[in-house]
């Protein structure tokens, strides 16, 4: 019982709206736009749900994204939506020891800083240009399923009425709360050495460089670190995440930023603009992110780089995957987790390995004292910003500091 996009019919004893496409996309981030564009620009009918009033808002992201991942995403920078660039990064030790790289080689801008609210924006209008339908404040609120059990499209809320939304198939980019995928079955728990608890304030009116990423590891931030991402001006982004196994109370991130805020006095005049907080996971993926009817991406399917917490590229990556390959299963009409297989292998070719060697890397690092991240950074010595990544800094560490990566020597 069907009707067209705009059509009225009884839904569960109410008065409702039932809508039907190829695809339902739920969240409008970076991942639901991409998978609603590479969907839509296919030839499937789709549409994208977002829960909240306005797509990029609230922000919940420290905003930094290489600018090689970029390119590998086929997004080409645009000044409305880069606040500045970046040309290297300061790490600091607990005890003040500060390595820095990339300005000193002269190196050109290796990744941005994004004024994400924009860039979202940006990217779901190039799904709605691809031809995806685009509906705010509609909220997921359950799976429909037919009586033997198949997905067959979503139960929403939007602008306060019921709806129902049918559809062949279900991409879930609901973010780090996403329930879509635990509806459908998949075991979306995580233990909580693996979630970082986040805060983050936009402040003004502080001293910072205006070029370089800044980061602050040790007991300042318990099993994270602390960041500075310059917005331009006199404005950046100041967070921190911490271990949730690690936090004694709900309040430990604001603590610990607080207190670091208050002690440097580059912060004396600092004013807040804005504060968000969240969670983020730091496992290397899910197990599972497919199941009949169903693909899960971004950081629904929980791939998130588990040293840094950055999932611009990862989400962007994904949703592309799951929307090419829905188009492709809606041409075979088979949404089986067999033939949604081929999602699967093409995330875990494109990413999985880093994110384990990641996550490994973070399960060692965790553990280290204060005194062996001051050894570390003193010993690392000056490197340009293209030759710092994790496998690079690893074997550096590996040839001065062996007793450091103990048993990490495989990923090496």
């Amino acid at each position: 019982m069907y009707k067209n996009m705009s059509g009225r019919c009884i839904i569960n004893g109410g008065i409702g709206l039932r809508y039907y496409c190829d695809i339902v996309v739920v969240g409008a981030g970076p991942g639901g736009s991409m998978a609603a564009k590479y969907a839509a620009e296919n030839g499937a009918e789709v549409i994208l749900i977002e829960k909240k009033a306005e797509i990029g808002a609230p922000l919940r992201c420290a905003e930094g994204i290489s600018k090689k991942e970029l390119v590998e995403l086929g997004i080409k920078p645009d000044p409305t939506w880069i606040c500045s660039s970046i040309k290297g990064a300061i790490i600091k030790s607990p005890s003040g020891i500060t390595l820095r790289f990339g300005e000193k080689n002269g190196d050109t801008e290796v990744g941005y800083i994004l004024e994400r609210h924009i860039f979202d924006k940006y990217l779901a209008e190039e799904a709605s240009m691809a031809g995806a339908k685009i509906m705010l404040r509609t909220g997921c609120t359950g799976i429909l399923k037919d009586d033997n059990g198949k997905i067959i499209g979503i139960r929403a809320r939007s602008m306060g009425e019921k709806i129902e939304i049918y559809a062949k198939c279900v991409i879930a980019a609901d973010g780090y709360e996403s329930q879509v995928g635990r509806w459908a079955g998949i075991d979306t728990s995580i233990d909580l050495n693996d979630v970082d608890t986040c805060i983050q304030y936009r402040m003004t009116n502080i001293v910072f460089e205006k070029n370089l990423c800044e980061f602050v590891v040790g007991s300042m931030a318990p099993g994270g670190y602390i960041w500075i991402f310059p917005k331009g001006r006199n404005v950046a982004n100041v967070g921190i995440g911490i271990m949730a196994s690690r936090c004694k109370h709900k309040a430990d991130p604001k603590y610990f930023l607080d207190k670091f805020i208050e002690g440097d006095p580059r912060f004396r005049n600092g004013q807040i603009l804005e504060i968000t907080g969240g969670m983020v996971s730091t496992i290397p993926g899910l197990d599972r992110t497919t199941t009949d009817g169903l693909i899960l991406v971004g950081d629904a399917a929980r791939m998130i780089d588990p040293n840094t917490g950055g999932g611009i590229a990862h989400a962007c990556k994904s949703g592309k995957f799951a929307g090419e390959v829905s188009v492709n299963c809606l041409r075979k009409m088979d949404f089986s987790r067999e033939v949604l297989a081929a999602y699967e292998k093409m995330w875990r070719n494109d990413m999985e390995d880093k994110l384990c060697r990641n996550w490994m890397v973070k399960e060692r690092f965790v553990t280290l004292t204060d005194e062996e991240l001051d050894d570390i950074i003193k010993r690392i010595g000056d490197l340009s910003a293209e030759e710092v990544n994790i496998q690079n800094l690893l074997k550096i560490i590996k040839e001065r500091l062996p007793n450091i990566i103990a048993g990490l020597e495989c990923i090496i």
